[in-house]
């Protein structure tokens, strides 16, 4: 009688060697174990220092300064409006690039990408050029319109657009290539028109990205500094956002910029927080 395929002596040894290679594997070489932990004291450091060295004794008044409150009224304002206009241009854009072919996707990818390559003051000049008074479309703006965009907050929406929307394209672009289209083809078989379809089947499948997609681009608006400064100019109480606040701080009271920094650090907290469930695993 022939013994049973996986018994005996043979197979013994082998599960002892699967498991202790799965055991081994769990465990990183010792020569990379040094460069990580460096690597990881490297990003930690500095927030540990900005926590060790804030006024705590005097952070409630100083959060409640005029200048404070306006530059961080004027960041969560024009954030919250630049991803408005992000989610409202960006989904076609992501829906466009993921579900159709046309000539030269491939080379709009692309363009919609650069922003996240691009230095954000190299942004700003593209804007100032492109919508200044003497730019390209800017110059018709002021001379049929009278409408001057550079230095003003809608200024620095503009450039938390520039800078932001790509991150909320590109989630939702990802979201969109891992959805399943046989739901969308049963609904359009069911005679559900093409509008019916995207607000019924598609956009529901895919809100989980979009909403991450917001999250990171609200976000990055709300750290803008390049491309803000460039087009929109530092002036307080109507340009002047956080990150500006801060640059303009550290060079008069650096406890101030402390604590202005302190802040953005809690959003980026929080934006990591809710974003745990999707990007992670723990």
């Amino acid at each position: 009688m022939r013994p049973e395929r996986g018994s005996g002596p043979s197979a013994a040894s082998t599960g002892t060697r699967e498991r202790a290679l799965r055991a081994r594997g769990g465990r990183p070489p010792w020569i990379l174990v040094l460069p990580a932990l460096v690597g990881v004291a490297f990003l930690v450091l500095p927030m540990v220092g900005l926590l060790v060295r804030a006024p705590w004794s005097t952070l409630g008044g100083r959060l409640l300064q005029p200048q404070v409150l306006s530059a961080l009224w004027l960041s969560l304002s024009t954030a919250t409006v630049a991803t408005g206009l992000c989610l409202l241009l960006g989904v076609p854009l992501a829906w466009s690039l993921a579900r159709t072919d046309f000539p030269g996707r491939r080379l709009v990818r692309a363009l919609v990408t650069v922003p996240l390559v691009m230095p954000p003051v190299v942004g700003g000049v593209a804007l100032l050029l492109a919508l200044g008074r003497n730019g390209l479309l800017g110059r018709y703006l002021d001379a049929w319109f009278g409408i001057t965009l550079p230095f003003t907050p809608a200024a620095v929406v503009l450039a938390q657009v520039f800078v932001a929307m790509p991150f909320l394209v590109i989630s939702v672009e990802g979201a969109l290539r891992g959805a399943d289209r046989r739901y969308e083809e049963a609904a359009a078989t069911l005679g559900a028109s093409r509008t019916a379809v995207f607000t019924r089947v598609t956009l529901p499948m895919v809100l989980p990205g979009i909403g991450a997609g917001a999250v990171l681009c609200w976000a990055r608006a709300l750290g803008e500094f390049g491309a803000t400064i460039t087009f929109a100019g530092n002036f307080p109480g109507t340009t002047q956002t956080m990150p500006l606040a801060v640059y303009v701080a550290m060079q008069r009271d650096p406890e101030a910029a402390i604590v202005l920094s302190l802040v953005l650090l809690l959003v980026c907290l929080a934006v990591l927080a809710t974003l745990r469930e999707r990007w992670t695993n723990v």
